[in-house]
């Protein structure tokens, strides 16, 4: 099969649109009586949803979520990787309740002993020596990167075309027609032209990164390992090694971003494939659902860092901030590294995301479908696109929002969820083999009902 019947897409997602609002009257009220809120809702990103307005949450436990007009769901998007732990983690739960209710002191600006644990468990994990505690990751990458350009004296900062490392200024730039950076499509209000302050190359291709770090002026290349918010996009052999290799010839150097690619296990990517970062940048699972972000140094950063006495690295503007590393996400940072996302924990998931994907694919297989599946650990993505995209732009250009909209709404409408961003399907601890059964039941009746008049008359 070629190509979908647009016309038969463009009638069943609106069929299935129409099934959606009348399975969700309390959740359309809501929504449409929010009149308070910028966009309708709590944050703009919300208003990502592909039947007309978001499902509201009563609650959610485990990878389960239950809606205001009462329906259940399996949850395979999981906060986009903030929940990747679970709905609520008992332990993550119990130890926050003790810090706010049994202990007391949300925020006090004074450092408790968990964060000297959370430090060590990092180091084990991750390989870097020294860290330091934000509330977000993109806090986290923006410390990063003041520090990197004062520890180099160089302007700029280098990153893949379509990459996520949360809503950085730097990162909105892709590759142009030219081969030359431009700005990311949707950068609304950039501070200054981002070409001023990023150079960029695609992902997997080295000679784009030879030839943008030859400038001499980039003090860091800020990269996730595999690309993840534009579909999965894996890392090709010696890809990696060489991006390592490039830096330490330049000097320049690397941070990695493991935000997204701590699905890969316990030690994220970085464990996994043998990385050396000068800088990591984590945040999202690692607190069970609790805000938090860490940024971890290499020994020979710290060092080189506080050796400079010349600069300010107490006070200075875009530190932390004064909830930054507070008791309670610190505690449950704790919780959730020490019980929840253990090494046990993610032998499961990765077992479980690779009955997803070969699930997912027997299914694209069956009916001839150029598209593609890829994993990352507990992560599984599948793209409209065979073989899978390579770099950023070439997974942005295999995007289709009428499908990728049919089958999220077709799935959310038989209580299943996805990744309201992609096609994202993450699992949880207590994610099972049932529910990724389920799962791939109505991901065939989909296809199957989207795909049948071309079957039949091919």
């Amino acid at each position: 099969m070629s190509a979908v019947d647009r016309d038969r897409l463009a009638a069943l997602l609106e069929r299935e649109r129409a099934t959606f609002a009348e399975r969700n009257p309390e959740s359309a009220r809501l929504y449409a009586e929010a009149s308070h809120l910028f966009g309708r809702v709590p944050m703009t990103w919300m208003n990502k949803n592909a039947a007309g307005f978001p499902l509201y949450v009563d609650r959610a436990r485990g990878n389960r979520v239950w809606d205001v007009d009462g329906h259940e769901y399996v949850d395979f998007a999981l906060g986009d990787t903030g929940a990747m732990a679970g709905h609520s983690p008992q332990p993550t739960v119990d130890a926050v309740t003790h810090r706010m209710a049994g202990l007391g002191g949300l925020t006090t600006m004074l450092p408790t002993a968990d964060a000297e644990w959370v430090g060590a468990e990092l180091t084990r994990r991750f390989g870097l020596a020294r860290w330091s505690f934000s509330l977000t990751a993109t806090d986290a990458n923006r410390w990063a990167i003041r520090l990197v350009r004062a520890l180099t004296g160089r302007p700029r900062i280098l990153v893949n075309a379509y990459c996520y490392h949360g809503s950085v200024d730097e990162s909105l730039i892709v590759v142009g027609p030219d081969g030359e950076g431009m700005s990311r499509p949707g950068n609304v209000g950039a501070p200054v032209d981002v070409t001023e302050t990023s150079r960029v190359a695609e992902f997997n291709d080295l000679a784009g990164l030879e030839r943008q770090l030859a400038h001499g002026d980039v003090a860091a290349v800020l990269m996730e390992p595999a690309l993840t918010n534009i579909g999965i996009v894996l890392p090709e052999e010696g890809y990696l090694a060489g991006v390592r290799e490039l830096c330490t010839r330049t000097g320049t150097l690397l941070i990695i971003d493991e935000t997204h690619t701590f699905s890969a296990g316990p030690g994220g990517a970085t464990a996994l494939w043998g990385l050396e970062p000068d800088v990591l940048v984590i945040g999202k699972a690692i607190g069970g659902g609790v805000p938090c972000g860490a940024y971890g140094l290499s020994e020979e950063l710290a060092a080189r860092a506080e050796g400079r006495t010349d600069l300010d690295l107490v006070d200075m503007g875009g530190v932390g901030g004064t909830l930054a590393g507070n008791p309670v996400s610190v505690a449950a940072m704790r919780a959730t590294l020490e019980d929840v996302l253990t090494d046990e924990a993610f032998t499961h998931m990765v077992a479980t995301a690779t009955a997803f994907t070969g699930g997912v694919q027997a299914v694209i297989d069956r009916h001839a479908l150029p598209w593609s599946v890829s994993q990352l650990g507990a992560r599984t993505e599948y793209r409209f696109a065979s073989p899978a995209p390579r770099n950023g732009s070439e997974s942005a250009a295999a995007q289709d929002d009428d499908l990728e909209d049919y089958l999220h709404v077709f799935l959310a409408n038989r209580g299943i969820l996805l990744t309201p961003f992609h096609n994202m399907a993450l699992m949880s601890p207590v994610t099972t083999a049932a529910d990724v059964e389920r799962h791939h039941e109505v991901f065939a009746e989909a296809l199957t009902t989207l795909l049948a008049t071309l079957e039949e008359n091919p």
